[in-house]
């Protein structure tokens, strides 16, 4: 590749084109009648007791949605639109809240989350950090995705809004991207090694601190209310961060040696000249620009009003929220002359909007229903049959059920107020310290790592085309599976010695 072929624009308005295999092929004709079937068993069998039809409805729904999502047999955004009407029509849902999803605050904020991202990519500031890191930490596939991760882990306890990570990250990982030979659907994989350690580091560095995310903080409030232990941040770094790191460590490992194995010639940046080439375009961007110190200056101020939100109303006698701080902030990047920007410059993925709408109307409606808490419910009935569980028994199947059921939830914080309540109730049925099985759970609970539904970043990276929804799921499954190995045998070890485990 000659270096004048490296993209440093994006244009994420535009669904990319993949060519399917032959796998991915069969999948969509066999997804297809499949989720219609799993709709109609489901919607049609005897209502469960504790479940209404309303209920009933938004699982089948959900259900369908989730087959083809998997398996794509109609694009995704199509998928989420059956959804909505699939919701309205049984009545899994009320068509003014189905509707109302697109004026929720998560869909406000990923719209201007990447009119921002778009400002980096205009003022050019996103194109000299990709040319220098590639400089600095490129000369190989397995050092750049190294650097990635370190920055997560660096970014993580300083902005708490996963959105706000993904966004200041993904010019950079475009440019990177580009510059290793991976482009919008024409990904290699390279690419898809590094768009899937970032989701994952963005979400699992999160719960290696009680701020990371909403839900933690959630968690712990169960915690001290039902249970009477308070968790202090030094607790929660503590006993969490240590797994984190080595939880990445093996997806950096694993993922280009064996889920997707970086061939040699994508191990090295594809531009004729190596590292003096892109030397050569850093010296002549020259110093920085007066669009690049408006757009960083914009970009740090709505990161400042984001990761300083817990002292706003000391400060302002007010909060700002993550939403209205991305608008004062796209507000001064459209001001004539202040500004740096036009709506014509601001690339925003519309098909994954439309695509988050489905998803977040299907998980909301599911905890609207009721049908969320039951299906938390019935799970942990099943654990109480017995009279006389081991505490091991009831810890095992706990973490992993916390682990893998943001494949169902598409809302940590809605998984936290359902299942932690619930948790230390189990815990307190059985004579356990609620904390020993309430705080492991709700350290798997920024996990969702699985498949593009599962949170706002994961649907940010989908959109560039750089990995499919079969990518996301293989890779996420391998490192969830992962996670709940290492987490049980941290509860026999590292949880034991810290006093977290009997």
């Amino acid at each position: 590749m000659n270096a004048s072929e490296i993209n440093f624009d994006t244009n994420l308005n535009v669904l990319p084109k993949r060519p399917a295999s032959k796998g991915e092929d069969r999948l969509r004709y066999i997804g297809f009648p499949l989720g219609i079937l799993i709709f109609l068993v489901l919607y049609m069998m005897s209502t469960p007791d504790g479940l209404t039809l309303e209920a009933q409805a938004a699982i089948a729904a959900f259900s369908l949605a989730l087959t083809w999502w998997i398996t794509e047999p109609i694009p995704t955004y199509a998928t989420s639109l059956f959804l909505m009407a699939l919701l309205t029509f049984f009545n899994g849902w009320t068509e003014d809240k189905v509707l109302g999803v697109f004026g929720l605050e998560v869909i406000w904020l990923n719209i201007l989350a990447f009119i921002l991202s778009s400002t980096l990519v205009k003022s050019q500031l996103a194109k000299r950090f990709a040319l220098w890191i590639g400089i600095k930490f490129g000369h190989s596939s397995l050092t750049i995705l190294a650097a990635f991760i370190v920055l997560q882990l660096f970014l993580a306890p300083f902005i708490p809004a996963t959105t706000a990570r993904t966004v200041m990250v993904l010019p950079v990982m475009l440019v990177i991207a580009s510059i290793y030979g991976s482009s919008s659907g024409k990904g290699n994989n390279f690419g898809i090694n590094l768009f899937m350690q970032n989701l994952q580091g963005i979400s699992i560095f999160s719960s290696g601190f009680i701020t990371g995310s909403t839900c933690n903080i959630v968690a712990a409030a169960f915690i001290f209310e039902m249970g009477n232990q308070r968790v202090y941040y030094s607790d929660w770094m503590i006993g969490m961060l240590p797994i984190t790191i080595i939880v990445m460590g093996i997806s950096w490992w694993l993922g280009p040696k064996f889920l997707f194995p970086v061939k040699k010639e994508d191990q090295q940046p594809k531009i004729e000249g190596g590292f003096e080439v892109m030397k050569k375009m850093l010296h002549e961007m020259g110093g920085f620009s007066l669009p690049e110190f408006k757009s960083a200056s914009v970009f740090l101020f709505v990161l400042f009003l984001w990761a300083t939100d817990r002292f706003h109303i000391g400060w302002f006698g007010f909060e700002i929220s993550a939403v209205m701080a991305a608008l004062i902030g796209v507000v001064i990047v459209f001001l004539p002359k202040i500004g740096i920007m036009k709506w014509n410059d601001a690339d925003i993925p519309w098909h994954v909007m439309i695509f988050s709408a489905g998803a977040y109307s299907g998980g909301l409606a599911l905890f609207d229903s009721g049908a969320a808490r039951w299906l938390v419910g019935s799970v942990f009935d099943a654990v109480g049959l017995g009279s006389d569980l081991n505490f091991w028994l009831v810890y095992i199947i706990i973490v992993s059920f916390a682990m893998y059921a943001h494949l169902f939830f598409t809302s940590k914080t809605m998984r936290s107020i359902v299942m932690i309540p619930i948790i230390i109730a189990v815990a307190q049925q059985f004579g356990f310290d609620p904390v020993s099985l309430a705080l492991p759970a709700a350290f798997t609970l920024t996990w969702v790592i699985t498949l593009p539904t599962n949170a706002k970043p994961n649907l940010i990276l989908y959109s560039t085309g750089q990995f499919t929804i079969s990518d996301n799921l293989k890779y996420g499954l391998t490192v969830a599976t992962i996670g709940v190995v290492v987490m049980i045998i941290a509860g026999f070890t590292w949880f034991r010695f810290l006093g977290i485990t009997p």
